[in-house]
């Protein structure tokens, strides 16, 4: 068999994810994948850092792909969001009419777990594949500032290797499951990790508040984790600071409190990934309402019709 025949028989795999496509969990996966040697590997990531920015798309400027060099994977780094890249990536427009077989959004710094998949980049990226029918898994590492390293998203790759090739061995043999698409937590230190667990998705937030500052200096922190790169961070523009002007109010944001662990329910996504699991956790694109809480509101919307029926009269 000669080597295209070879690489036409290679499931296809298209990486993004919301850090950029410099960021080291990318490169640590791509790396493994390609060195693997069992897939065709396509990236198509955004050109900077999208942490946060949820499901949002770019609709009035066009987007700008460039090629990116990376070893043994066909890269482009694309002037807009994780959703936009995998839109992108998944469309046929950039790969030449190749549609991937699955689409990998990862490895992010930091855990999506809970209402935070709501914020997610991460998340958004594989969601906007599954919207159009492409199989896909959100990765993301529990980075923990002062015990967590870059080697371990190294370690987190190695980890979810098993679980990719178990899924694209499900969509050969047409048994994946339809319906959801995977959002994968690897616990800190994955090294020890406890094995995978299937989860639901929780509760957990970390809330955010606000607090007036005098500099418009980039935080270097997120809401999850501390940047890698802190210590590296240096330059004019990261010192810079703004002097009010006339009646600008500057403010950033900060965390007030995060939830204990004790008081999240079993088998939830963030509990067990503090219990050292690799949580495993289907999502789906709708939004349901606790069950429970259904005749509440059908009684209120009843209630609320007769008082609209009364004040008419």
């Amino acid at each position: 068999m000669d080597d295209a025949a070879i690489a036409g028989s290679r499931p296809i795999l298209l990486i993004t994810n919301d850090d950029g496509i410099d960021a080291p969990g990318l490169r640590f996966l791509v790396d493994l994948l390609v060195a693997a040697d069992r897939y065709r590997v396509l990236v198509c990531a955004p050109d900077s850092d999208q942490s946060g920015v949820g499901h949002g798309i770019t609709w009035r400027r066009a987007l700008s792909a460039k090629r990116a060099e990376i070893m043994g994977a066909t890269a482009f780094a694309v002037s807009g969001t994780p959703a936009d890249c995998a839109s992108l990536g998944i469309s046929g427009k950039l790969f030449d009419g190749v549609i991937p077989d699955l689409v990998i959004s990862g490895i992010n710094i930091g855990c999506n777990c809970g209402y935070h998949v709501v914020y997610s980049g991460t998340v958004a990226g594989a969601r906007e594949a599954f919207l159009y029918g492409v199989p896909a898994l959100a990765i993301s590492h529990n980075w923990k500032k002062g015990k967590s390293n870059v080697h371990d998203l190294k370690l987190a790759a190695d980890a979810c290797l098993p679980l990719i090739n178990a899924l694209l061995y499900e969509l050969k043999a047409k048994a994946y499951p339809e319906g959801s698409f995977f959002n994968v937590d690897v616990p800190t230190d994955v090294a020890n990790h406890k094995g995978f667990k299937i989860t639901k998705q929780g509760k957990f937030m970390i809330r955010i508040g606000w607090e007036q500052t005098y500099s418009s200096t980039p935080a270097l922190e997120s809401y999850q984790t501390a940047n890698v790169n802190i210590d590296s961070v240096s330059g004019p523009a990261n010192n810079a600071s703004s002097a009010l002007v006339g009646d600008e109010l500057l403010f950033q944001r900060v965390i007030i409190k995060k939830n204990d662990v004790e008081d999240e329910e079993e088998d939830t996504d963030h509990r067990a990934l503090e219990e050292g699991y690799i949580t495993i956790t289907p999502l789906g694109a709708l939004s349901h309402t606790e069950m429970e809480a259904m005749p509440s509101f059908k009684g209120w919307l009843m209630r609320l019709a007769e008082r609209t029926s009364s004040s008419s009269l």
